[in-house]
């Protein structure tokens, strides 16, 4: 009891989590450490110290007090929620997104993935809707491994919900999962670090993340959430962070960098999400309600053009790591462009483009060579920035040898080789097939909204429609094409992009009516 006490002395008046722990091994229940460490929003470092300390009853990998602490005063009180009062009402939506959230793929380490309960989402879910009015309005989803999106869409379905994310996984399985359920969600592919998907730029009234817990992380991904906003005066932001109590310096920088925004912390509810994981922040992380200013807008700018590719507190794109280097070496002839951050003393008189404006704005002409520097962490980027070209012929720089190259749909555009970390894509000839003519049109305009050149391609091809008819041609066999460029496109949709322009070949033209 000595030790103890002096560890809740030196606690002061932070002295509640300790005993949150104490009060909690002491109540009769099993714990696991990670059950532990998520109840009591603690990190697992205090509450391993905290255990060293006790006499504790064993059972496998679960333990108790052997009986209750003399003299632990604990007030049963805790911060406020929100909406835990409506909680109860809901069990069958936490129930559901628990399965959903088990049979999600599992998160990659290097992005920083860590999922959020059922219980978590669903009350994210119901706190936008008892803080927002939602029928009509548009929700951003900058990231989404936890599912925020489809518990938001099953508790109110007249929330319309864009999803934009790097991990094509999550986006199959969010695009599948509301296809089956009939939910208005939609999925965009983008590497926050390039840029935002153009059909999510200025379309949301409210945005939500839950980024990687660096400063450079949760300021890049709460600026594109602002740049997704189309609604300047009233829109929110709601972002979710945790800091362990133990390192109040990190939660400061964090802070500063979103008062480098200009944005209005309207509210901040501690310990609001709670984690699978994530023991060192103790599986616990704040929900802040954000409110953009008119002062928001360029300091969003200033900050986008000062990003580091570093975000991340894993892998080759750690904050710890600074990224990859600059290759140094010089690509193959003289290209026309070199694209990506090569040496400034290399090619001087060669024209230089970043990659995030090589993937934003669309290229005149057919350059003959083409170079690209791509860093560790970015590779996910290859198949659309090879797309963002009609180069004859691109040589790519990566950081380490490829284990293996994209295939489809770039099969249709280039032949691929690799020669240790160098990639080389050589374009292929204008296939004389209808359907590869159709698709080759598209992917030559990647820039472009999708169904717009689908539907020129079609008239051209088949000869027997009118603007309308093609256009509904396109929608019928292709309901997701809508508004969005092949760049944004996720993996899955790409994948099913030859059979629908097959499908588009034969479909019949009295889908839209003449003229």
């Amino acid at each position: 009891m000595e030790a103890i006490a002096e560890l809740l002395a030196r606690a002061g008046v932070d002295g509640r989590r300790p005993r949150a722990v104490l009060a909690a091994l002491g109540d009769g229940r099993w714990w696991t450490l990670a059950d532990l460490v998520r109840e009591t929003a603690t990190s697992r470092r205090t509450v391993e110290t905290l255990l060293r300390e006790t006499d504790l009853e064993r059972a496998g990998d679960r333990f108790r007090l052997r009986g209750p602490l003399p003299g632990l005063a604990v007030r049963d009180a805790a911060p406020a929620d929100p909406v835990a009062h409506l909680l109860p009402g809901h069990a069958g939506l936490v129930a559901r997104m628990d399965e959903l959230i088990a049979g999600a793929p599992r998160g990659r380490h290097t992005l920083d993935h860590v999922a959020a309960t059922g219980d978590t989402v669903v009350r994210r879910a119901l706190l936008l809707d008892a803080r927002f009015w939602l029928d009509g309005a548009r929700l951003l989803c900058v990231g989404d491994h936890d599912l925020t999106s489809l518990a938001a869409t099953m508790l109110h379905p007249g929330l319309e919900v864009t999803v934009i994310d790097i991990d094509e996984r999550i986006l199959g399985y969010i695009a599948g999962q509301a296809e089956r359920l009939g939910l208005p969600v939609r999925t965009r592919w983008a590497d926050l670090r390039l840029g935002l998907p153009p059909s999510t730029r200025s379309w949301a009234d409210l945005a939500i993340t839950d980024p990687p817990y660096t400063p450079e992380g949760v300021g890049l991904f709460v600026a594109r959430a602002a740049e997704g906003l189309r609604d300047r005066e009233q829109g929110r932001i709601l972002l979710a962070y945790g800091a362990s109590e133990r390192t109040p310096a990190l939660a400061w920088k964090v802070q500063h960098a979103l008062s480098q925004l200009n944005l209005v912390n309207e509210a901040i509810y501690p310990d609001f999400n709670r984690y699978l994981g994530a023991e060192a922040i103790g599986s616990a992380a704040d929900l802040y309600v954000l409110r953009p200013t008119t002062k928001t807008w360029p300091a969003v700018a200033a900050r986008i053009d000062g990003l580091s590719a570093a975000i991340y507190t894993q892998g080759p794109q750690a904050v710890e790591s600074g990224g990859s280097p600059t290759p140094v070496s010089a690509p193959d002839g003289t290209p026309e462009t070199l694209v990506g951050d090569w040496p400034k003393e290399l090619l001087p008189r060669v024209r230089r483009t970043r990659l995030s404006t090589w993937l934003a704005k669309p290229h005149a002409g057919d350059p003959a060579r083409v170079a690209m520097a791509v860093p560790a962490g970015l590779e996910a980027a290859l198949p659309r920035l090879l797309l963002a070209t009609r180069a004859r012929h691109v040589q790519i720089t990566l950081a380490a040898p490829p284990r293996e190259l994209p295939r489809e749909p770039l099969s249709a555009v280039y032949e691929l080789t690799s020669d240790g970390a160098t990639v080389h894509a050589v374009r292929l000839p204008p296939p004389s097939a209808d359907e590869g003519r159709i698709l080759r049109r598209i992917l030559d305009n990647a820039h472009g909204k999708l169904a717009n050149t689908w539907r020129e391609a079609l008239i051209d091809v088949r000869g027997d429609l009118t603007k309308k008819q093609a256009r509904a041609v396109v929608a019928a066999v292709a309901p997701w094409a809508g508004d969005v460029t092949v760049l944004e496109l996720p993996a899955h949709r790409l994948g099913e992009l030859p059979a629908a322009v097959a499908a588009s070949l034969t479909a019949p033209g009295a889908a839209g009516s003449p003229g």
